[in-house]
């Protein structure tokens, strides 16, 4: 039985609502107690539930079982939880620590095999170990409590950015659609994208923002609908096969859809459900746009069959979500988690670092340079 502690507030009213979720961030670290502090999305929209976890095993179960999701976030969480682990290390030689530094990354890594964010924080945290090599243990520990605060920091100008290209491509007044949560829930703050939704609102754009169901585990009801909604917008949630009807009245002029990983040639891996919103699109002539930050882009992977998909249990179809089981017991069930959607129905893929157009393998080359420009800037001016 896990012994993290946990609060938690019941929600009755949109009033209550405005003044608790908007509140929290989706992750952070309290240095007082040493934890990893979270909201349990798996509880929302009904209860917010803050966990403040300690021990590997809460938080390797906190990404597997989707109380801390969004690749984004995913990307904090591993970070500050491996910082957690290596406080937790007591060898004081640099060779112990390091092994034992690999075997908890491994760990964490193994949650969820799809979000690049995840592996690509571990790896991050990883280089500074690496670095540091030469120093005393407990200032590798400090540096990498130090480096987890600046990837947590950092995603929120990330998501900054990516909202202020976002919002150059869209109108006051205009439909957007989006799928799943790539909202304030899956990332610190303004999420990727809902980013051009929560800078259009703060600028009165009056958006009319339409959000699918997102079957099975229903985040675009539960979590988008939910934040966005807190967030004073207008909100209408949809069954997800509901998407290309409402596309053929005219009401949406755009899509913006989040992504765990990129792959070279501008195939996208979000959640299940995403490729069949494209394909819509596509028909109706509406502008389908992926927005990444530009730690999801995998350019050791070519294409999309590359990216390895989840798998999840059955229950989350037959019976998570009801008092009875709605499917006979027994029957087989497809239960992935995420789809591929393929480059060329994809618009344009929007990073921090600008929005990348196809052809994609030459947009994200020139998209990596003015990171690389960007960093070596910070660097020299410290």
């Amino acid at each position: 039985m896990s012994d993290y502690k946990q609060s938690s507030i019941n929600n009755d009213t949109k009033s209550m609502l405005k003044a608790t979720i908007l509140d929290y961030d989706t992750v952070t670290l309290d240095d007082k107690s040493h934890a990893m502090v979270i909201i349990d999305q798996t509880q929302l929209p009904n209860k917010i539930e803050i966990l403040s976890l300690t021990k590997q095993t809460e938080i390797w179960d906190a990404i597997y079982l989707l109380k801390v999701r969004g690749a984004p976030a995913i990307g904090v969480a591993a970070a500050i939880g491996i910082y957690l682990a290596a406080r937790e290390i007591t060898a004081t030689d640099y060779d112990t620590f390091y092994e034992k530094f690999r075997k908890a990354s491994d760990y964490l890594n193994s949650s969820r095999p799809t979000a690049v964010n995840l592996s690509w924080a571990l790896k991050r945290m990883e280089q500074v170990v690496i670095a540091n090599r030469d120093q005393p243990v407990k200032d590798i520990v400090a540096a990498l409590h130090d480096e987890a605060l600046a990837i947590r920091e950092e995603d929120i100008k990330v998501c900054h950015a990516i909202g202020t290209y976002g919002l150059s491509l869209v109108n006051p007044g205009d439909g957007l659609l989006t799928h799943c949560n790539a909202g304030q829930l899956a990332t610190i703050r303004y999420g990727t994208a809902t980013a051009p939704m929560y800078l259009g609102h703060e600028q009165g754009y009056n958006f009319k923002i339409y959000c699918d169901e997102t079957r099975p585990l229903l985040q675009g009801a539960r979590l988008t609908s939910f934040e966005l909604s807190s967030a004073g917008m207008d909100v209408t949630v949809l069954c997800d096969n509901m998407s290309a009807s409402l596309m053929r009245t005219g009401a949406i002029n755009a899509v913006f859809v989040g992504c765990d990983r990129v792959a070279a040639n501008g195939d996208t891996a979000n959640k299940i459900g995403t490729s069949m919103a494209a394909l819509a699109a596509k028909r109706y002539g509406i502008p389908f746009y992926v927005c990444a930050p530009t730690s999801t882009i995998d350019m050791s992977i070519e294409t999309g069959a590359g990216i390895v998909i989840e798998q999840r249990k059955p229950e989350e179809v037959t019976s998570m979500w009801y008092e009875k089981p709605m499917a006979p017991k027994g029957v087989k069930v497809y239960n992935t988690a995420f789809d591929v959607t393929d480059a060329d129905l994809i618009t344009g893929i929007i990073t921090e670092y600008g929005i990348a157009y196809p052809p994609y393998d030459k947009a994200f080359k020139e998209i990596f340079m003015k990171k690389q420009i960007h960093d070596t800037v910070i660097e020299i001016l410290g």
